[in-house]
């Protein structure tokens, strides 16, 4: 009981510190100077280390769920739809996630190892001595690295992904590419693109706060760098698929559908 307890209690204080780690990022984004250079080279690792992983995976995931799809709609004798649930199933839902986990395992685990070495190697604390802000010189650069890139990742991911939906769908399924594009265009809406971008920025946003709130609190030395790491991509994946969950409940109360 007293382990529960325990357990519960620095979950929370956690929580609480990321939370506080979160509004600090916030606000020293719009302090000056701005670390330019950082920015770049983290948005530049970030970007080359998770553009090929994200696009071999955006073709697998929008041909399962076009195939998945398809197979239902047929069976329901609505096969003139299936277009309109595939690609809505990928912009919403599939594009964002995807994008989102192939940053947080790619760029996310990197950016925590390296500030977990900075740490166990007491420079983020001369850096505090000397009165340099560890948020605004090294944290705020990586989690915009990693916004910018879930934002711009998921655009291609999206238009992979839905590319793949429907050479599978036209080529294994025997679909009509009039019937495809048909349906997505009476179904579609403009906010059902904007949903999949908000929870990009959102994601991204999360998995490089994560990452560097996790590489800032090591304990053990060199182990404690490599389960920080673990803990880093665990935790993001955990909380991706909560927040999406609340982004999506939010986003089908607000927005009717298209023609309701």
């Amino acid at each position: 009981m007293g382990a529960g307890v325990s357990f519960g209690r620095g979950a929370a204080a956690q929580f609480g510190q990321l939370c506080a780690l979160g509004a600090d990022v916030l606000v020293a984004m719009f302090r000056r100077p701005v670390q330019w250079r950082e920015f770049v080279r983290q948005f530049w690792f970030v970007a080359s280390v998770s553009i090929l992983p994200a696009a071999l995976v955006s073709i697998p995931f929008g041909a399962v769920i076009t195939l998945q799809l398809g197979s239902l709609t047929s069976q329901l004798g609505a096969e003139a739809f299936n277009g309109a649930a595939s690609v809505l199933a990928v912009i919403q839902q599939a594009s964002p996630i995807v994008t989102t986990l192939v940053v947080a395992g790619a760029g996310g685990s990197a950016i925590c190892a390296e500030l977990g070495s900075r740490t166990i190697r007491e420079e983020i604390d001369a850096m505090e001595v000397l009165g340099v802000s560890a948020v605004h010189r090294l944290v705020v650069p990586r989690v915009l690295a990693a916004t910018v890139v879930a934002v711009l990742l998921n655009g291609m991911v999206g238009f992979v992904g839905v590319s793949g939906g429907y050479v599978f769908n036209v080529l294994v399924q025997g679909g009509t590419p009039g019937a495809f594009l048909a349906s997505f265009s009476s179904l579609a809406q403009l906010p059902d693109l904007w949903i999949g971008e908000i929870k990009a920025v959102a994601f991204g946003f999360l998995a490089g706060l994560v990452a560097s709130y996790r590489g800032l609190h090591p304990k053990g030395g060199a182990k404690g760098v490599g389960d920080v790491v673990n803990q880093s991509v665990v935790i993001t994946f955990l909380l991706l698929f909560f927040v999406n969950f609340v982004f999506s409940v939010i986003y089908l109360r607000l927005v009717p559908a298209k023609g309701a």
